[in-house]
C-alpha cells in the first residue's frame, strides 16, 4: 500500500551530506522545506539544487517549499549566552539596548515596536511559553516586567503576547529579498509567516509572480488574529499550515487540538491543501525512536485528513534524519490502514463552478462506489487531482502530466502521485492504452481491474478536463473521436 499522507522534511546542516539526502529520499520524503530563518541565500540555493539532483538520480519528484521568516519578534542576545530567571524577579525588555548586551536584569528586543504594542497587565510568553512575564509598566524604550514562570532564557528566543495583538507586518524587507531567491530556486511553494489577513497572502503572491516565480502560496496559521479571518486567509492561499508552536502559545495549548481539527476540516472543504507542523517527532532530534505520544499525534492528524505532516529540527539538525522519516512513514501507513471515515460537509448540495471540478468530484464518487483500483488524471495544472484528493478515499490518484512544475506541486497532495506523461503526442485511444500501461508498470493495477481516466477533448489545454472514462484493464479499448 502506498502512503497517501505526504512527508515534509526541513533541510539544514544535518542534511548537507549527499548520503543523508539519498537516505531521506529512499525513506520516502515528498517535499523538502528551506527555512529562510536560518542560513544564507547561497546555502538555500545549493540545498534546493542538491535535493533535485539526488531526486532525479532516484527517479523521484521531490517538491521544494521555501518558508519565509516573517517579522522577527524575538529577544536579542545575552553577554553570557543565557540567563536563568526566577519567579518574582524584575526583568526588563529594552528596545534601546545593544543587541549583544543582555544581562540577568535586561535584554534587547529585535522587534522595537513591541513597546507600542503592550500595556500594563499584558502577559508575554518567551521561548514558546517556557518563560512567562507579566508587564508592570512601559516607559520609553523599556518594558518592565515581573517573572511569573521562570527558567533558562537564551539568545534570540521568540516573544508572543498572550491573546495576540502584535502589529508587526507579515512581510518584511528580508522576506521581499527572500521571495526573489525563492523564485530563483523555482520553489514549488512559498510560505508566509504570521499572516493576519488575506491581503498578506495576496501581497506575497504578487511579489513572487513579479520576481518570476510560479509556486503556490502557503498561509502559516500562527497568530491569534488569523483565527478571526481564517476562511478568507485559507481561500486566498493554496496551502494552509497549522504552525502549532506560536499558535499554541497565543491561543493556549488547551485550545490547540480542536483548532487543528477545525482548520483541517475547513481547508479540505475549501479545496485547499493542509500541512500539520511543529514538534511532531521532537524527541527524535536526539532519540532513534518516537514517543507513544508522538505516534498518536501524527496518527490523529492523518485520521483527521491532513495532506502532509512536517518535520523541522528533527531533520534540519537532528541525529537520526532517515530514521525519523521512516518512523513517520510507518505511522502514517498505520493510521491510513484504519480507513476511518472522515467527517466532511455534505458536498451533494455544492454547485460546481467549473466543468473540470465537476468531473473530478464525479470521478471520485464513481471510484468509491464501483471498486475502481486506480485513477489516472491527465492534467496540465494539477487542479483536477487536487479536487479529487479532497474526497475521502483509499484509491490512488496518479497525476499524469508533461510539466515538471505540476509534478512537483502535486507532491504535497494527499493520495496523489506524480507521473511524467506527455498527452500531446498521440490520439485519445492511444493515450488510454499508454496511461493503463503506465499504471501496470507501477504495479498499481493488473488485468481485470477497473481504472478511471479523466482528460479533456483538447489535450494540453489548462482547465480542459471534461471527460471521464471507466476502463477494465486487459479489455480492448475503443473510443470514438
Amino acid at each position: 500500500m502506498q502512503r497517501r499522507t505526504k512527508i515534509v522534511a526541513t533541510l539544514g546542516p544535518s542534511t548537507d551530506d549527499p548520503k543523508v539526502l539519498d537516505d531521506m529520499i529512499q525513506a520516502g520524503v515528498d517535499v523538502v522545506r528551506v527555512n529562510f530563518s536560518h542560513g544564507t541565500h547561497e546555502e538555500h540555493l545549493r540545498r534546493a539544487e542538491q535535493v533535485r539532483n539526488r531526486a532525479r538520480a532516484h527517479g523521484r519528484q521531490v517538491g521544494v517549499f521555501a518558508d519565509l521568516q516573517g517579522p522577527k519578534i524575538r529577544i536579542d542576545r545575552f553577554r553570557e549566552g543565557k540567563v536563568e530567571l526566577r519567579e518574582g524577579e524584575r526583568f526588563i525588555l529594552d528596545a534601546a539596548l545593544d543587541p549583544d548586551a543582555g544581562t540577568h536584569e535586561r535584554v534587547g528586543i529585535a522587534y522595537k515596536a513591541l513597546v507600542d504594542d503592550v500595556n500594563r497587565g499584558d502577559t508575554l510568553l518567551l521561548d514558546d511559553g517556557a518563560v512567562v512575564l507579566w508587564v508592570e509598566e512601559v516607559t520609553g524604550s523599556e518594558i518592565e516586567t515581573r517573572v511569573v514562570v521562570g527558567g533558562v532564557l537564551s539568545n534570540n528566543k521568540g516573544i508572543n503576547r498572550q491573546g495576540g495583538g502584535l502589529s508587526a507586518q507579515a512581510i518584511t524587507e528580508k522576506d521581499r529579498a527572500d521571495i526573489k531567491v525563492a523564485a530563483e530556486m523555482g520553489a514549488d511553494y512559498v510560505a508566509v509567516s504570521f499572516p493576519r489577513s488575506a491581503e498578506d497572502i495576496n501581497e506575497a503572491r504578487e511579489l513572487l509572480y513579479r520576481a518570476g516565480g510560479h509556486g503556490g502560496i502557503v498561509a502559516k496559521i500562527e497568530r491569534a488574529e488569523a483565527m478571526e479571518s481564517l476562511e478568507e486567509i485559507i481561500k486566498a492561499a493554496d496551502v494552509v499550515m497549522i504552525a502549532r508552536g506560536d499558535l499554541g502559545v497565543e491561543i493556549g495549548d488547551a485550545e490547540l487540538p480542536a483548532v487543528q481539527k477545525r482548520i483541517i476540516h475547513i481547508a479540505r472543504n475549501l479545496d485547499r491543501v493542509v500541512i500539520t507542523a511543529t514538534q511532531m517527532m521532537q524527541s527524535m532530534i536526539e532519540n532513534p525512536i518516537p514517543t507513544r505520544a508522538e505516534v498518536f499525534d501524527v496518527a490523529n492528524a492523518v485520521i483527521d485528513g491532513t495532506d502532509a505532516v512536517m518535520l523541522s529540527a528533527e531533520t534540519a539538525t537532528g541525529k537520526h534524519v532517515a530514521k525519523v522519516i521512516e518512523a513517520m512513514d510507518r505511522i502514517c501507513r498505520g493510521a491510513e490502514r484504519q480507513r476511518l471515515e472522515m467527517a466532511h460537509e455534505r458536498r451533494s448540495a455544492m454547485q460546481f463552478k467549473q466543468v473540470d471540478e465537476a468531473i473530478a468530484k464525479a470521478a471520485m464518487y464513481t471510484a468509491n462506489h464501483t471498486g475502481v483500483k486506480a485513477i489516472a488524471a491527465l492534467t496540465e495544472s494539477g487542479s483536477t487531482p487536487l479536487w479529487m484528493s479532497r474526497i475521502s478515499s483509499g484509491i490512488p490518484i496518479y497525476a499524469l502530466t508533461r510539466h515538471v512544475e505540476t509534478r512537483r506541486k502535486v507532491t504535497l497532495y494527499r493520495g496523489v502521485y506524480p507521473v511524467s506523461f506527455d498527452v500531446t503526442t498521440t490520439s485519445h485511444p492511444q493515450l488510454n492504452r499508454e496511461a493503463i500501461d503506465e499504471l501496470m508498470r507501477r504495479g498499481a493495477v493488473r488485468d481485470g481491474d477497473l481504472v478511471i481516466i479523466t482528460k479533456g477533448d483538447l489535450m494540453g489545454v489548462h482547465g480542459g478536463t471534461n471527460a471521464m472514462k471507466i476502463i477494465r484493464v486487459g479489455e480492448h479499448i475503443i473510443e470514438v473521436e
